[in-house]
């Protein structure tokens, strides 16, 4: 490089050149090849093309496979507590404008589809969580969290407090303890509850997001559970691996005829059934603790004319897809069997290592398997809070089908 830079480099080979110029902001650490400057665990550094031509500036991690992760791409940019203030700003900018008002709860922050790479951070109601995955963002949370506060207060939207959920295992591969609980912020007492009502499609839940999972309540689903209930009218419909009875509960408000929502966590489904009565749906809605695996085979043909499968993500690896397809497959294939011709199929899957033209495939092979066409409806992915960005395969993980049976 011919400009002065006030940070170290690590140049890469041409692999990781060609990846970081189509703007992923990954850099593996087997892709770098040299190093000069006191490279520090956490801050800053610059990346370089195998030729010497600047490509970016992220935080660097010894500790991490993903030895550098890039936040800009612009030469010109200084790190600086406006620089920051911009980010937040671009982020909150764009959930005004797709989420159209709709602001009780949605996901502020989305990781690296925001450059805030390893950053997750939720809004119900009046309380912001946040899970940080990087150790370089970490180290910026003292400037960063009181940022996003402000951005939404400038817009009237009041945040009564900041918790953390950095209680899971990843942190350890950045060299990160786990943590749970309030972040200081200046000025502010830490509220005593750790639960809020929320309110989405018009139903309302209490999120734990201190001990529910991931940040308290799944948001990437919002929109996906509005247009399953558009279905729902006078049916009888099985909710399969409801978690907190989201799906069912949006297709009881929409007039189903009847629910029945199962997951293999009696927790959840004790959860569930409170967020049913908090919206008075206990005469449509019922609950039962059961193993879909073991539950689909057993049911009627016909007993149900929609059934809805949510699982969780079956694979978090590559090397374990095809035992993941399975068990899809298993599970789709058994639905067709028992709905009825004209009945309704919900189904999807949140692991991004199944890709959608696998899934697509997987579900073609369960209906011929069971002897049914299916007739699409609509295919959709995950909410506009949860952006995807094309040149990060990684932000893209929902597929969402609602299919009829024919």
């Amino acid at each position: 490089m011919k400009t002065e830079r006030p940070y170290p480099y690590v140049e890469i080979d041409k692999r990781g050149a060609a990846r970081a110029r189509e703007g992923h902001p990954w850099v593996f650490d087997n892709e770098i090849t040299d190093m000069e400057g006191e490279l520090q665990d956490g801050a800053l550094c610059d990346v370089l093309s195998p030729k010497g031509r600047y490509l970016g500036t992220g935080f660097y991690n010894s500790h991490s496979k993903i030895r550098v992760r890039i936040i800009s791409r612009n030469a010109n940019d200084r790190f600086d507590e406006d620089f920051y203030r911009r980010r937040v700003r671009h982020a909150w900018e764009y959930r005004k404008t797709v989420m159209a008002g709709d602001f009780n709860c949605f996901r502020l922050v989305f990781g690296e589809a925001d450059r805030f790479p390893g950053l997750t951070v939720d809004k119900f109601g009046g309380v912001l969580v946040t899970q940080t995955l990087s150790l370089g963002v970490e180290k910026i949370k003292p400037l960063l969290f009181p940022l996003l506060v402000e951005a939404l207060e400038r817009d009237g939207i009041s945040v009564c407090g900041i918790y953390e959920r950095n209680d899971v295992r990843v942190r350890e591969l950045e060299g990160l303890a786990q943590n749970t609980g309030w972040f200081p912020l200046p000025g502010r007492e830490a509220p005593e509850e750790t639960t809020v009502e929320i309110e989405e499609n018009g139903v309302r839940y209490l999120v734990d997001f201190a001990n529910g999972q991931k940040t308290g309540f799944f948001l990437d689903q919002k929109y996906n559970r509005a247009a399953a209930a558009r279905l729902a009218a006078g049916r009888r419909v099985l909710d399969c691996f409801t978690h907190t009875g989201s799906f069912g509960l949006n297709c009881a408000k929409a007039g189903a005829a009847y629910v029945r929502s199962v997951d293999v966590s009696e927790t959840a489904i004790a959860c569930a059934r409170e967020n049913c009565a908090r919206n008075g749906l206990s005469r449509i809605v019922e609950y039962e603790t059961a193993n879909v695996f073991d539950l689909l085979p057993s049911l009627r043909p016909g007993e149900y004319d929609y059934i809805i499968l949510d699982p969780p993500a079956f694979t978090k690896s590559g090397k374990t897809v095809d035992s993941a397809e399975r068990g899809y497959k298993e599970i789709n294939f058994r639905a067709m069997k028992a709905l009825p011709r004209g009945g309704f199929l919900a189904t999807c899957s949140c692991s991004h290592f199944m890709g959608d033209a696998r899934f697509r495939a997987m579900l073609q092979s369960a209906a011929r398997d069971a002897g049914v066409e299916l007739r699409l409806i609509e295919a959709r992915t995950q909410g506009p809070d949860h952006p995807v960005l094309w040149n990060v395969p990684e932000t893209d993980y929902l597929k969402f089908y609602l299919l009829q049976i024919v």
